[in-house]
């Protein structure tokens, strides 16, 4: 088994890359909305009001990324995540698209051995 973890730079895409990852049989999704360090800094410098202001004049609510947390079976089922994940948000090589990383597990207990139960 893998953990696949995706930060996803745009969250308006959320609700795309779920339904995308459900129909491919992956469920289970751990969701967490996050920031990074240079929105973070940014935010700091500037002053959190202040961005607050900001973003209600250019008609923006949010700020964050949402990382996503999903356990899968294998490493086709991890390429198939990066594959809906990139149809959708595009080549994640590129800047504000996202980042996607695996990593095999050597335990796990409590999930289903069919994925989306």
């Amino acid at each position: 088994m893998y953990m696949v973890m995706l930060v996803l730079d745009d969250p308006d895409r959320l609700d795309e890359v779920l339904d995308a990852w459900y129909e491919a049989g992956v469920g289970g999704v751990t969701i967490i909305e996050s920031t990074g360090i240079n929105r973070r800094r940014m935010a700091r410098q500037v002053g959190a009001l202040f961005m607050e202001g900001i973003n209600r004049l250019i008609g923006s609510e949010e700020e964050s990324h949402y990382t996503l947390f999903v356990i899968v079976k294998d490493e086709s089922t991890v390429r198939t995540c990066q594959e809906k994940v990139e149809a959708i948000v595009g080549d994640l090589n590129e800047p504000n698209t996202g980042v996607l990383a695996s990593w095999p597990l050597t335990y796990v207990k409590g999930v289903p051995d069919k994925q989306g139960e």
